[in-house]
Protein backbone atom coordinates (compact mmCIF):
# COMPACT_ATOMS: atom_id res chain seq x y z
CA UNK A 1 0.00 0.00 0.00
CA UNK A 2 1.07 3.34 -0.90
CA UNK A 3 2.20 5.40 2.13
CA UNK A 4 0.19 8.10 1.12
CA UNK A 5 -2.99 6.10 1.16
CA UNK A 6 -2.48 4.32 4.10
CA UNK A 7 -5.24 4.04 6.59
CA UNK A 8 -6.16 7.38 9.18
CA UNK A 9 -9.39 6.31 10.95
CA UNK A 10 -8.46 3.09 12.56
CA UNK A 11 -10.10 2.44 15.64
CA UNK A 12 -7.01 3.34 17.82
CA UNK A 13 -6.62 7.14 16.32
CA UNK A 14 -10.77 7.38 16.57
CA UNK A 15 -10.28 6.16 20.59
CA UNK A 16 -7.79 8.54 20.56
CA UNK A 17 -9.61 11.65 19.51
CA UNK A 18 -12.56 10.58 21.81
CA UNK A 19 -10.78 10.84 24.63
CA UNK A 20 -9.46 14.09 23.70
CA UNK A 21 -12.55 15.56 23.10
CA UNK A 22 -14.15 14.75 26.34
CA UNK A 23 -10.83 15.74 28.19
CA UNK A 24 -11.15 19.40 26.05
CA UNK A 25 -15.21 19.46 26.81
CA UNK A 26 -14.68 18.98 30.43
CA UNK A 27 -12.41 21.40 30.89
CA UNK A 28 -13.94 24.41 28.33
CA UNK A 29 -17.47 23.63 30.40
CA UNK A 30 -15.99 23.73 33.38
CA UNK A 31 -14.48 27.37 32.40
CA UNK A 32 -17.67 28.77 31.96
CA UNK A 33 -19.99 27.68 34.89
CA UNK A 34 -17.38 27.93 37.73
CA UNK A 35 -17.72 31.35 37.68
CA UNK A 36 -21.18 31.03 38.38
CA UNK A 37 -20.66 27.93 41.41
CA UNK A 38 -18.50 30.40 43.04
CA UNK A 39 -20.42 33.48 42.68
CA UNK A 40 -23.97 32.11 43.34
CA UNK A 41 -23.63 28.64 44.94
CA UNK A 42 -19.96 29.76 47.45
CA UNK A 43 -21.00 33.42 48.22
CA UNK A 44 -17.42 34.29 46.27
CA UNK A 45 -16.25 37.45 44.37
CA UNK A 46 -15.21 38.00 40.98
CA UNK A 47 -11.91 38.31 41.97
CA UNK A 48 -12.02 34.82 43.77
CA UNK A 49 -13.62 33.86 40.35
CA UNK A 50 -10.35 34.42 38.98
CA UNK A 51 -8.63 33.36 40.85
CA UNK A 52 -9.78 29.53 40.37
CA UNK A 53 -8.73 30.27 36.71
CA UNK A 54 -5.39 31.28 37.33
CA UNK A 55 -4.35 28.82 39.57
CA UNK A 56 -5.52 25.84 37.37
CA UNK A 57 -3.83 27.66 34.44
CA UNK A 58 -0.68 28.90 36.51
CA UNK A 59 -0.05 24.69 37.62
CA UNK A 60 -0.18 23.64 34.36
CA UNK A 61 2.26 26.19 33.04
CA UNK A 62 4.69 25.15 35.84
CA UNK A 63 4.33 21.67 34.89
CA UNK A 64 4.39 21.76 31.08
CA UNK A 65 8.38 21.86 30.69
CA UNK A 66 8.96 18.86 33.06
CA UNK A 67 5.94 16.97 31.18
CA UNK A 68 8.01 15.41 28.35
CA UNK A 69 11.34 14.25 31.07
CA UNK A 70 7.76 12.21 33.37
CA UNK A 71 7.05 10.93 29.59
CA UNK A 72 10.41 9.72 29.18
CA UNK A 73 11.41 8.34 32.75
CA UNK A 74 7.67 6.53 33.10
CA UNK A 75 6.55 5.53 29.41
CA UNK A 76 4.12 6.89 27.02
CA UNK A 77 1.39 4.17 28.51
CA UNK A 78 2.53 4.64 32.23
CA UNK A 79 2.38 7.91 31.87
CA UNK A 80 -1.07 8.16 30.17
CA UNK A 81 -3.05 5.94 32.27
CA UNK A 82 -1.62 7.46 35.54
CA UNK A 83 -2.63 10.80 34.79
CA UNK A 84 -5.85 10.58 33.47
CA UNK A 85 -6.76 8.32 36.45
CA UNK A 86 -5.58 11.45 38.41
CA UNK A 87 -7.66 13.99 36.02
CA UNK A 88 -10.51 11.47 36.38
CA UNK A 89 -9.79 11.75 40.14
CA UNK A 90 -10.25 15.27 40.35
CA UNK A 91 -12.50 15.89 38.22
CA UNK A 92 -15.00 14.01 40.43
CA UNK A 93 -13.53 16.60 43.21
CA UNK A 94 -15.32 18.80 42.30
CA UNK A 95 -18.28 17.29 43.60
CA UNK A 96 -16.69 17.19 47.48
CA UNK A 97 -16.24 21.08 46.95
CA UNK A 98 -18.29 22.78 48.90
CA UNK A 99 -16.10 25.97 50.17
CA UNK A 100 -13.62 27.87 48.34
CA UNK A 101 -10.54 27.23 49.87
CA UNK A 102 -11.12 23.42 49.22
CA UNK A 103 -12.37 24.25 45.68
CA UNK A 104 -8.99 26.20 44.62
CA UNK A 105 -6.70 23.33 45.74
CA UNK A 106 -8.79 21.19 43.54
CA UNK A 107 -7.92 23.53 41.09
CA UNK A 108 -4.57 23.71 41.07
CA UNK A 109 -3.99 20.24 41.58
CA UNK A 110 -5.90 19.22 38.44
CA UNK A 111 -3.92 21.58 36.90
CA UNK A 112 -1.17 19.46 37.29
CA UNK A 113 -3.01 16.50 36.20
CA UNK A 114 -4.45 18.47 33.04
CA UNK A 115 -0.72 19.55 31.85
CA UNK A 116 0.83 16.24 31.83
CA UNK A 117 -2.37 14.94 30.31
CA UNK A 118 -2.70 16.95 27.20
CA UNK A 119 1.41 16.68 26.77
CA UNK A 120 0.86 12.93 26.81
CA UNK A 121 -1.70 12.59 24.12
CA UNK A 122 0.09 14.06 21.47
CA UNK A 123 2.63 11.55 21.16
CA UNK A 124 0.14 8.57 21.85
CA UNK A 125 -2.22 10.05 18.91
CA UNK A 126 1.02 10.52 16.40
CA UNK A 127 1.31 7.09 17.07
CA UNK A 128 -1.42 6.50 15.03
CA UNK A 129 -0.85 8.58 12.28
CA UNK A 130 0.32 7.70 9.21
CA UNK A 131 4.13 9.21 7.92
CA UNK A 132 3.17 10.92 4.93
CA UNK A 133 -0.47 12.28 6.61
CA UNK A 134 0.98 13.81 9.87
CA UNK A 135 -0.01 17.22 8.78
CA UNK A 136 -4.02 16.14 8.30
CA UNK A 137 -3.86 13.73 11.26
CA UNK A 138 -2.98 16.47 13.61
CA UNK A 139 -5.09 18.88 11.74
CA UNK A 140 -8.31 16.37 12.85
CA UNK A 141 -6.52 15.87 16.36
CA UNK A 142 -6.40 19.66 16.87
CA UNK A 143 -9.94 20.03 15.48
CA UNK A 144 -10.92 17.93 18.44
CA UNK A 145 -10.19 20.32 20.30
CA UNK A 146 -11.91 22.93 18.60
CA UNK A 147 -15.02 20.92 19.41
CA UNK A 148 -14.23 21.16 23.06
CA UNK A 149 -14.03 25.03 22.32
CA UNK A 150 -17.64 24.64 21.31
CA UNK A 151 -19.19 22.10 22.91
CA UNK A 152 -17.88 22.39 26.27
CA UNK A 153 -19.41 25.76 26.80
CA UNK A 154 -22.78 25.43 25.00
CA UNK A 155 -22.89 22.16 27.09
CA UNK A 156 -22.20 24.03 30.61
CA UNK A 157 -24.22 27.39 29.63
CA UNK A 158 -27.46 25.51 28.33
CA UNK A 159 -27.71 23.19 31.81
CA UNK A 160 -27.01 25.44 34.23
CA UNK A 161 -30.13 27.23 33.19
CA UNK A 162 -32.20 23.93 34.12
CA UNK A 163 -29.68 21.69 36.18
CA UNK A 164 -27.42 22.88 39.38
CA UNK A 165 -23.55 22.94 38.96
CA UNK A 166 -22.75 19.70 40.88
CA UNK A 167 -25.46 17.21 38.56
CA UNK A 168 -23.61 19.14 35.30
CA UNK A 169 -20.08 18.69 36.89
CA UNK A 170 -21.41 14.55 37.44
CA UNK A 171 -22.47 14.54 33.72
CA UNK A 172 -18.96 16.01 32.87
CA UNK A 173 -17.02 14.07 34.98
CA UNK A 174 -18.89 10.83 33.90
CA UNK A 175 -17.72 12.05 30.11
CA UNK A 176 -13.86 11.89 31.16
CA UNK A 177 -14.04 8.63 33.16
CA UNK A 178 -16.26 6.96 29.72
CA UNK A 179 -13.01 8.68 27.95
CA UNK A 180 -10.76 7.23 30.43
CA UNK A 181 -12.16 3.45 29.67
CA UNK A 182 -11.54 4.36 26.36
CA UNK A 183 -7.13 4.42 26.88
CA UNK A 184 -6.98 0.71 27.78
CA UNK A 185 -7.75 -0.36 24.05
CA UNK A 186 -5.36 1.78 22.81
CA UNK A 187 -2.40 -0.83 22.00
CA UNK A 188 0.57 1.87 22.62
CA UNK A 189 4.39 1.49 22.18
CA UNK A 190 7.18 3.17 23.89
CA UNK A 191 9.30 4.65 21.20
CA UNK A 192 13.26 2.88 21.33
CA UNK A 193 15.65 5.26 22.01
CA UNK A 194 18.94 5.69 21.61
CA UNK A 195 21.19 3.70 24.07
CA UNK A 196 23.36 7.12 24.67
CA UNK A 197 19.78 8.41 25.03
CA UNK A 198 18.83 5.02 27.44
CA UNK A 199 22.37 6.32 29.45
CA UNK A 200 22.12 9.73 30.04
CA UNK A 201 23.91 11.79 32.70
CA UNK A 202 22.97 14.42 35.00
CA UNK A 203 18.83 15.10 36.06
CA UNK A 204 19.41 18.67 35.67
CA UNK A 205 20.21 18.75 32.10
CA UNK A 206 18.58 21.27 29.55
CA UNK A 207 17.93 18.90 27.11
CA UNK A 208 15.55 16.75 29.69
CA UNK A 209 13.07 19.35 29.68
CA UNK A 210 13.43 21.41 26.36
CA UNK A 211 13.95 19.76 22.98
CA UNK A 212 15.81 22.49 21.18
CA UNK A 213 15.05 21.34 17.48
CA UNK A 214 11.49 22.41 18.48
CA UNK A 215 12.39 26.10 20.13
CA UNK A 216 11.90 28.02 17.02
CA UNK A 217 8.70 26.86 15.72
CA UNK A 218 7.62 27.13 19.35
CA UNK A 219 8.67 30.37 19.72
CA UNK A 220 6.44 30.84 16.49
CA UNK A 221 3.80 29.56 17.96
CA UNK A 222 4.23 32.03 21.34
CA UNK A 223 3.97 34.93 19.24
CA UNK A 224 0.41 33.53 16.78
CA UNK A 225 -0.65 32.74 20.86
CA UNK A 226 0.13 36.44 22.45
CA UNK A 227 -2.33 37.89 19.61
CA UNK A 228 -4.70 34.75 20.29
CA UNK A 229 -4.70 35.98 23.58
CA UNK A 230 -6.54 39.28 22.64
CA UNK A 231 -9.40 37.02 21.25
CA UNK A 232 -9.68 34.57 24.27
CA UNK A 233 -9.51 37.11 27.21
CA UNK A 234 -10.74 40.56 25.59
CA UNK A 235 -13.71 39.49 22.82
CA UNK A 236 -16.40 39.95 25.07
CA UNK A 237 -15.79 43.35 26.59
CA UNK A 238 -14.68 44.64 23.22
CA UNK A 239 -17.92 43.28 21.72
CA UNK A 240 -19.81 45.79 24.71
CA UNK A 241 -18.01 48.57 23.69
CA UNK A 242 -19.16 48.55 20.44
CA UNK A 243 -22.68 47.27 21.45
CA UNK A 244 -22.17 43.98 19.97
CA UNK A 245 -22.29 42.12 23.51
CA UNK A 246 -25.73 39.76 22.11
CA UNK A 247 -23.69 38.76 19.49
CA UNK A 248 -20.63 37.65 21.24
CA UNK A 249 -21.58 33.79 21.65
CA UNK A 250 -21.99 34.20 17.52
CA UNK A 251 -18.84 35.15 17.36
CA UNK A 252 -17.12 32.20 18.80
CA UNK A 253 -20.29 29.96 16.39
CA UNK A 254 -18.39 31.82 13.25
CA UNK A 255 -14.84 31.58 14.63
CA UNK A 256 -15.02 27.94 15.57
CA UNK A 257 -17.23 26.59 12.37
CA UNK A 258 -14.39 28.71 10.39
CA UNK A 259 -11.21 27.14 12.32
CA UNK A 260 -12.91 23.80 11.32
CA UNK A 261 -13.59 24.32 7.97
CA UNK A 262 -10.41 24.28 6.15
CA UNK A 263 -9.16 21.47 8.77
CA UNK A 264 -9.25 18.65 6.24
CA UNK A 265 -8.18 20.13 3.21
CA UNK A 266 -5.08 22.19 5.05
CA UNK A 267 -4.02 19.04 6.59
CA UNK A 268 -3.40 17.89 3.15
CA UNK A 269 -1.80 20.49 1.72
CA UNK A 270 0.96 19.92 4.33
CA UNK A 271 1.27 16.52 3.69
CA UNK A 272 1.48 17.09 0.06
CA UNK A 273 2.78 20.69 -1.00
CA UNK A 274 4.97 21.74 2.44
CA UNK A 275 3.75 23.37 5.64
CA UNK A 276 4.64 26.81 3.97
CA UNK A 277 1.65 26.56 1.47
CA UNK A 278 -0.47 26.49 4.64
CA UNK A 279 1.74 28.48 7.32
CA UNK A 280 1.77 31.72 5.33
CA UNK A 281 -1.56 32.08 3.96
CA UNK A 282 -3.29 31.19 7.74
CA UNK A 283 -0.43 34.16 9.11
CA UNK A 284 -2.04 36.35 6.82
CA UNK A 285 -5.70 35.93 7.46
CA UNK A 286 -5.05 35.94 10.50
CA UNK A 287 -3.71 39.10 10.78
CA UNK A 288 -5.86 40.42 8.21
CA UNK A 289 -8.72 39.68 10.79
CA UNK A 290 -7.35 41.04 13.86
CA UNK A 291 -7.24 44.20 11.42
CA UNK A 292 -10.48 44.26 10.53
CA UNK A 293 -11.39 43.90 14.53
CA UNK A 294 -9.69 46.65 14.87
CA UNK A 295 -11.70 48.88 13.01
CA UNK A 296 -15.22 47.26 12.65
CA UNK A 297 -18.79 49.05 13.80
CA UNK A 298 -21.12 46.42 13.05
CA UNK A 299 -22.40 43.09 13.29
CA UNK A 300 -21.53 42.49 9.78
CA UNK A 301 -17.70 43.52 10.34
CA UNK A 302 -17.61 41.73 13.37
CA UNK A 303 -18.45 38.17 11.96
CA UNK A 304 -16.35 38.66 8.67
CA UNK A 305 -13.17 39.36 11.66
CA UNK A 306 -14.85 36.26 13.33
CA UNK A 307 -14.34 34.03 9.58
CA UNK A 308 -10.72 35.76 8.86
CA UNK A 309 -9.18 34.92 12.45
CA UNK A 310 -10.99 31.66 12.54
CA UNK A 311 -9.69 30.57 9.33
CA UNK A 312 -5.73 31.67 10.18
CA UNK A 313 -5.65 30.53 13.29
CA UNK A 314 -7.29 27.43 12.64
CA UNK A 315 -5.02 26.66 9.95
CA UNK A 316 -1.91 27.71 11.28
CA UNK A 317 -2.14 26.10 15.02
CA UNK A 318 -2.06 22.46 13.58
CA UNK A 319 0.48 23.09 11.34
CA UNK A 320 3.17 24.93 13.21
CA UNK A 321 2.57 21.99 16.16
CA UNK A 322 2.72 19.39 13.41
CA UNK A 323 6.35 20.78 12.04
CA UNK A 324 7.68 20.98 15.97
CA UNK A 325 6.84 17.20 16.47
CA UNK A 326 8.21 16.34 13.18
CA UNK A 327 11.71 17.61 13.62
CA UNK A 328 12.40 15.74 16.61
CA UNK A 329 13.29 12.46 17.08
CA UNK A 330 10.45 10.10 17.17
CA UNK A 331 11.98 8.92 21.31
CA UNK A 332 11.87 13.35 21.91
CA UNK A 333 7.96 13.62 20.81
CA UNK A 334 7.10 14.16 24.39
CA UNK A 335 9.88 16.52 25.22
CA UNK A 336 8.74 18.50 21.94
CA UNK A 337 5.31 18.65 23.17
CA UNK A 338 5.87 19.93 26.24
CA UNK A 339 8.62 22.72 24.85
CA UNK A 340 5.58 23.70 22.35
CA UNK A 341 2.65 24.00 25.43
CA UNK A 342 5.28 25.52 27.53
CA UNK A 343 5.81 28.60 25.23
CA UNK A 344 2.30 28.47 23.40
CA UNK A 345 0.87 29.05 27.15
CA UNK A 346 3.51 32.08 27.93
CA UNK A 347 2.00 33.47 24.99
CA UNK A 348 -1.27 33.17 25.95
CA UNK A 349 -0.38 34.23 29.87
CA UNK A 350 2.15 37.25 28.33
CA UNK A 351 -0.32 38.26 26.08
CA UNK A 352 -3.44 38.50 28.19
CA UNK A 353 -1.21 40.72 30.71
CA UNK A 354 0.19 42.95 28.13
CA UNK A 355 -2.89 43.33 25.93
CA UNK A 356 -4.77 43.83 28.88
CA UNK A 357 -2.59 47.08 29.83
CA UNK A 358 -2.14 48.49 26.31
CA UNK A 359 -6.34 48.52 26.02
CA UNK A 360 -6.34 50.46 29.47
CA UNK A 361 -3.67 52.82 28.25
CA UNK A 362 -4.68 53.34 24.50
CA UNK A 363 -8.04 51.43 23.37
CA UNK A 364 -9.44 48.06 22.02
CA UNK A 365 -8.64 49.32 17.95
CA UNK A 366 -5.06 50.13 19.26
CA UNK A 367 -4.43 46.87 21.10
CA UNK A 368 -5.81 44.57 18.04
CA UNK A 369 -3.69 46.87 15.23
CA UNK A 370 -0.69 46.07 17.30
CA UNK A 371 -1.67 42.30 17.31
CA UNK A 372 -2.14 42.54 13.98
CA UNK A 373 0.98 43.78 13.20
CA UNK A 374 2.80 41.44 15.48
CA UNK A 375 1.01 38.15 13.24
CA UNK A 376 2.77 40.17 10.54
CA UNK A 377 5.85 39.74 12.10
CA UNK A 378 5.41 36.19 12.62
CA UNK A 379 5.13 35.64 8.89
CA UNK A 380 9.07 36.57 8.47
CA UNK A 381 9.96 35.33 11.48
CA UNK A 382 8.92 31.96 10.19
CA UNK A 383 10.32 32.57 6.47
CA UNK A 384 14.02 33.30 8.02
CA UNK A 385 14.32 31.48 11.80
CA UNK A 386 11.98 28.20 10.96
CA UNK A 387 12.28 27.93 7.02
CA UNK A 388 14.97 28.68 6.24
CA UNK A 389 16.62 26.59 8.76
CA UNK A 390 15.10 23.30 8.53
CA UNK A 391 16.47 20.62 11.25
CA UNK A 392 19.38 18.37 10.00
Amino acid sequence: MNASSAPLWTKSFILCLANNLFLFIFYFAQTTILPVYILNDLGGTLTEAGLAMTLFMAAAIIVRPFSGLIIEKFGVRKTLILSETFFSLFSLAYLLADNLTLLLIIRFIHGIWFSILSTVVVPVVNQFIPEKRKGEGMGYFVMSINLGIVLGPFLGLSLIQYFSYLNITALLAAMVLFGFIFCFFIPIKEPSKPKKVQSSGSIFQLSHFVEKKAVPIALLAMLISFSYASIMSFIAPFAASKNLMPYAGLFFIVFAFSMMSLRPITGKIYDQKGPQYVIYPALIAFSIGLFILSQIETLTGFLIAAVFIGLGFGSAQPCIQTLALQRAPKHRIGHATSTFYTLYDLGIAIGSTVVGLMIAAQSYSFAYICCGILSLISVFYFKFFVQARPAT
